[in-house]
């Protein structure tokens, strides 16, 4: 990329030809008469960037070739065949070693990188093995047929300033796509911007602060948030410039009116917003979700309603009806798009009519109300197919039918267990909504096995573990989704019931709780193959029940002292004198 670039440049320069800069690495900027180079670069078949009425831009990658830099000069007016001579668009360059760890160097065939990659993922515990039961996260099926546009060039390939006239199928499925989610939402608007749910979240927080000071309301700039809200809440108040109030909730897990009464009037002329999760990170629906609403709306302020749980409202409710103002959803959560490793994501936001004029701008408008909060208008634009498809295959009913299923599961795997550990919070009638939280502080009391001895177990039956201590510290949050069959929602509740019965032998004294198979998990193959004195058999250890021999996981790694780690960080970076600069320089 940056040798062509280098070519090109040199080319130009040699034609006398004006740059805007003396360095590039793999885009070049030309004074020009921008209009004509860039009609000239359409009637080729080439897109340029228009800086400014007298400068324009062009950026190669992996794809380009000598034939495609002969294209982009000739449309400055060079004829004369490019050749090797470059001018060196980086002049300072790093002279020590790139790179020189010996895993860059080692593989050099296809075959030594699918071996290499597979031992990567023989280290993992995914979805391809098993569930992952981390609750308020849905780690749902990411099915294959969905994934298959993505590689599609007529999706990948596109630039995201792409001239409209050369997206419009693009945006055919983007307008189709954002009136599916207005559909399933209740709410009038969509901005598929937004590239992850906390960035939805920061943009619903900024249409909020737009609309009242639209309306000459300045001053509103608390937010009112219940202690069981979505965790990443706050930080997004904050940074919408908000003051946050915490509302209490119930012995329940559901927001207590009166509180939120008493917070609300005492915010008064200055209440912005109240943001609330439903259902909650409680693993429940709020009983009085329409009346939160109203008590907000009484005091003018907004409501926003978190949209990280919407895979048990899909087909059932929908925020924009029954009194929620702004959500964000999560199109890597709920609509199938694969999320972990650091994304892409899309948390697109929803609102009502009212909030619509200050929804994201694009990110190369003037003027506008509200910012962009992505650098591209569309997002992430290149993985919508996923949710597209998954939408489309399923329909209105399989929606609804997969929100049902997420529901039974999720109550299906609250009764197996509650006897062995009790359910913290369930609804009015005894149920949970489409995640638990399995309650381990008294049994940690008793035993002090704690909610990580039971995540480090689960590892040697092949199960990646819940969320723990989140959001009540001792206790583990199990979300299944709808993907799973019975048979795996059993083969979960069975390990954790095995491990319950470990507890009660260490309870019992047969076994000291820091000799036990608890604190000693997970076990690797390393630990069973060498020396052994443990209470208890290596059988006990690899295999704590029968049907983990059928497709055994030994954990790459044994149990690490974490608090240790956390409180001695090994950096990786150089240490700060390294940095440090000569004050007469």
């Amino acid at each position: 990329m940056q040798r062509l670039s280098s070519i090109a440049a040199t080319c130009l320069r040699t034609a006398g030809i004006t740059l805007a800069n003396d360095t590039w690495f793999d885009t070049v900027a030309v004074e020009c008469d921008a209009e004509a180079i860039i009609a000239a670069g359409r009637a080729a078949g080439l897109d340029l960037r228009r800086l400014s009425a007298t400068r324009v831009s062009f950026s190669f990658d992996e794809t380009t070739t000598p034939a495609i830099v002969q294209q982009v000069v000739a449309l400055f007016g060079v004829t004369t065949p490019i050749d090797d001579r470059a001018d060196d668009g980086l002049p300072d360059r790093r002279t020590d070693d790139i790179l020189p760890q010996a895993v860059f160097h080692r593989y050099h065939s296809e075959h030594e990188m699918l071996r290499y990659l597979r031992r990567l993922a023989d280290k993992d515990l995914a979805l391809d093995r098993t569930m992952i039961p981390l609750g308020s996260c849905t780690m749902k099926l990411n099915a294959a047929a969905e994934m298959i546009p993505v590689t599609w060039p007529e999706f990948s390939a596109p630039h995201p300033f792409a001239p409209d006239d050369e997206t419009e199928g693009y945006r055919e499925l983007i307008s189709r796509l954002e009136a599916m989610l207005v559909a399933i939402t209740g709410y009038d608007a969509v901005s598929l911007q937004p590239n992850a749910g906390s960035q939805g979240e920061f943009a619903g927080l900024l249409a909020i602060r737009a609309y009242h000071r639209s309306r000459g309301d300045i001053d509103r700039t608390i937010c009112l948030i219940p202690s069981s809200a979505h965790g990443t809440n706050a930080a997004s108040a904050v940074m919408a410039g908000l003051r946050v109030v915490v509302v209490a909730c119930d012995d329940h897990g559901n927001v207590d009116l009166a509180n939120l009464r008493a917070r609300a009037e005492a915010a008064g002329p200055n209440l912005a917003a109240a943001m609330v999760t439903y259902p909650s990170t409680h693993g429940v629906f709020e009983e009085a979700i329409t009346e939160i609403c109203e008590i907000v709306h009484e005091h003018g302020g907004q409501v926003y309603v978190d949209g990280a749980n919407l895979n048990a409202l899909v087909g059932m409710a929908r925020p924009g009806k029954f009194g929620a103002d702004v959500s964000h959803l999560n199109l890597h959560k709920t609509f199938c798009i694969p999320h972990g490793g650091g994304g892409p994501g899309v948390g697109p936001v929803a609102v009502r009519a009212h909030l619509a004029p200050f929804l994201p701008g694009h990110p190369l408008g003037t003027d506008q109300v509200v910012g962009p909060v992505a650098a591209a208008p569309f997002g992430s634009a290149s993985i919508l197919p996923i949710s597209w498809v998954y939408i489309s295959l399923m329909g209105a009913q399989g929606l609804r039918d997969a929100t049902a299923a997420a529901i039974l599961s999720a109550n299906y795997i609250a009764a197996r267990l509650n006897d062995a550990f009790p359910v913290l919070y369930a609804g009015e009638h005894g149920h949970v909504g489409h995640e638990c939280i399995l309650d381990v502080r008294a049994i940690t009391k008793l035993s002090g096995v704690t909610v990580d001895d039971i995540a480090k177990r689960l590892m040697d039956h092949g199960f990646h573990a819940p969320t723990m201590s989140f959001p009540v510290s001792g206790t583990l949050m199990v979300e299944p989704t709808e993907s799973e069959t019975l048979h795996e929602l059993d083969r979960f509740c069975d390990a954790m019931l095995a491990i319950h019965a470990e507890i009660q032998q260490v309870i019992a004294g047969e076994w000291p709780l820091e000799q036990s198979p608890l604190r000693m998990a997970p076990h690797t193959a390393d630990d069973l193959l060498g020396a052994w004195t443990r209470p208890y058999s290596r059988e006990v250890g690899a295999y704590p029940l029968h049907n983990v021999r059928a497709s055994k996981y030994f954990p790459p790694v044994s149990r690490i002292d974490a608090a240790y780690g956390d409180r001695n960080l090994v950096g990786s970076c150089e240490p700060l004198e390294a940095y440090a600069v000569d004050a007469a320089q």
